[in-house]
Protein backbone atom coordinates (compact mmCIF):
# COMPACT_ATOMS: atom_id res chain seq x y z
CA UNK A 1 0.00 0.00 0.00
CA UNK A 2 1.32 3.57 -0.81
CA UNK A 3 1.16 6.41 1.00
CA UNK A 4 2.22 10.37 -0.19
CA UNK A 5 5.86 11.20 1.37
CA UNK A 6 7.42 14.16 2.61
CA UNK A 7 10.79 14.72 1.84
CA UNK A 8 13.32 17.65 3.13
CA UNK A 9 14.64 19.52 0.55
CA UNK A 10 17.51 22.75 0.49
CA UNK A 11 14.84 24.79 -2.42
CA UNK A 12 13.16 27.83 -0.61
CA UNK A 13 12.08 30.25 -3.41
CA UNK A 14 8.72 29.11 -4.57
CA UNK A 15 8.75 30.94 -7.82
CA UNK A 16 11.72 30.02 -8.81
CA UNK A 17 10.83 26.26 -8.66
CA UNK A 18 7.43 27.32 -10.85
CA UNK A 19 9.71 28.65 -13.33
CA UNK A 20 12.25 25.65 -13.41
CA UNK A 21 8.86 23.24 -13.37
CA UNK A 22 7.54 24.96 -16.64
CA UNK A 23 11.30 24.92 -18.34
CA UNK A 24 10.95 21.11 -17.99
CA UNK A 25 7.43 21.62 -19.56
CA UNK A 26 5.09 20.98 -17.00
CA UNK A 27 2.08 22.88 -15.82
CA UNK A 28 2.34 24.05 -12.37
CA UNK A 29 -0.78 24.58 -9.66
CA UNK A 30 -0.27 26.89 -6.99
CA UNK A 31 -1.50 25.29 -3.61
CA UNK A 32 -4.36 23.13 -2.92
CA UNK A 33 -4.31 19.47 -1.77
CA UNK A 34 -2.46 16.59 -2.92
CA UNK A 35 -4.10 13.22 -2.35
CA UNK A 36 -2.87 9.66 -1.48
CA UNK A 37 -4.19 6.70 -1.10
CA UNK A 38 -7.68 6.50 1.15
CA UNK A 39 -7.50 9.76 3.17
CA UNK A 40 -4.01 10.41 3.16
CA UNK A 41 -3.99 14.42 1.92
CA UNK A 42 -1.55 16.94 2.02
CA UNK A 43 -1.92 21.05 1.97
CA UNK A 44 1.01 21.94 -0.29
CA UNK A 45 2.27 25.31 -2.04
CA UNK A 46 2.16 24.02 -5.08
CA UNK A 47 2.00 21.10 -7.40
CA UNK A 48 2.57 19.40 -10.72
CA UNK A 49 0.63 16.30 -12.82
CA UNK A 50 1.20 13.84 -14.93
CA UNK A 51 0.08 12.69 -17.45
CA UNK A 52 -0.73 9.41 -15.79
CA UNK A 53 -2.81 11.30 -13.42
CA UNK A 54 0.34 10.93 -10.81
CA UNK A 55 1.34 14.64 -8.70
CA UNK A 56 4.10 16.05 -6.85
CA UNK A 57 3.68 18.84 -5.03
CA UNK A 58 6.37 20.96 -2.41
CA UNK A 59 5.19 21.96 0.96
CA UNK A 60 6.09 24.99 2.88
CA UNK A 61 8.15 24.17 5.58
CA UNK A 62 8.56 25.60 9.25
CA UNK A 63 12.41 26.36 8.16
CA UNK A 64 11.24 28.04 4.86
CA UNK A 65 12.54 25.11 2.61
CA UNK A 66 9.87 23.59 0.43
CA UNK A 67 9.84 19.56 0.79
CA UNK A 68 8.90 17.28 -1.59
CA UNK A 69 5.53 15.58 -1.14
CA UNK A 70 4.08 12.34 -3.24
CA UNK A 71 2.97 9.22 -3.60
CA UNK A 72 6.62 8.13 -4.18
CA UNK A 73 5.96 4.39 -4.44
CA UNK A 74 3.68 5.21 -7.85
CA UNK A 75 5.51 7.86 -8.87
CA UNK A 76 8.63 5.12 -8.94
CA UNK A 77 6.66 3.01 -10.70
CA UNK A 78 5.23 5.32 -13.73
CA UNK A 79 8.19 7.96 -14.05
CA UNK A 80 11.83 8.07 -13.63
CA UNK A 81 11.68 9.82 -10.37
CA UNK A 82 15.32 10.62 -9.51
CA UNK A 83 16.06 11.52 -13.18
CA UNK A 84 13.18 14.12 -12.94
CA UNK A 85 13.99 15.08 -9.58
CA UNK A 86 18.19 15.66 -10.72
CA UNK A 87 16.33 17.61 -13.52
CA UNK A 88 14.22 20.24 -11.52
CA UNK A 89 17.16 20.44 -8.72
CA UNK A 90 19.18 21.39 -11.72
CA UNK A 91 16.79 24.43 -13.19
CA UNK A 92 16.11 25.32 -9.89
CA UNK A 93 19.87 25.81 -9.23
CA UNK A 94 20.36 27.91 -12.90
CA UNK A 95 17.37 29.80 -12.29
CA UNK A 96 18.46 30.42 -8.50
CA UNK A 97 21.95 31.48 -9.88
CA UNK A 98 20.33 33.77 -12.66
CA UNK A 99 18.60 35.49 -10.01
CA UNK A 100 21.19 35.87 -7.51
CA UNK A 101 23.20 37.64 -10.84
CA UNK A 102 20.53 40.03 -11.62
CA UNK A 103 19.97 41.30 -8.51
CA UNK A 104 23.97 41.58 -8.20
CA UNK A 105 24.54 42.81 -11.97
CA UNK A 106 21.48 45.05 -12.20
CA UNK A 107 22.74 46.53 -15.72
CA UNK A 108 24.00 43.15 -17.38
CA UNK A 109 21.41 41.07 -19.76
CA UNK A 110 21.36 37.42 -18.25
CA UNK A 111 19.36 34.31 -20.16
CA UNK A 112 19.24 30.83 -19.72
CA UNK A 113 20.11 29.21 -23.14
CA UNK A 114 18.89 25.45 -23.38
Amino acid sequence: MSHLSILPTVLRDASVLTAALEDLGLQVEQGGLLRGFADDQQPVTLQVRFTDGTRLGWARQGNGSLALVGDLQRLGRSHRLQQLLGRITRGYAARLALQQAGERLPDATISLIS
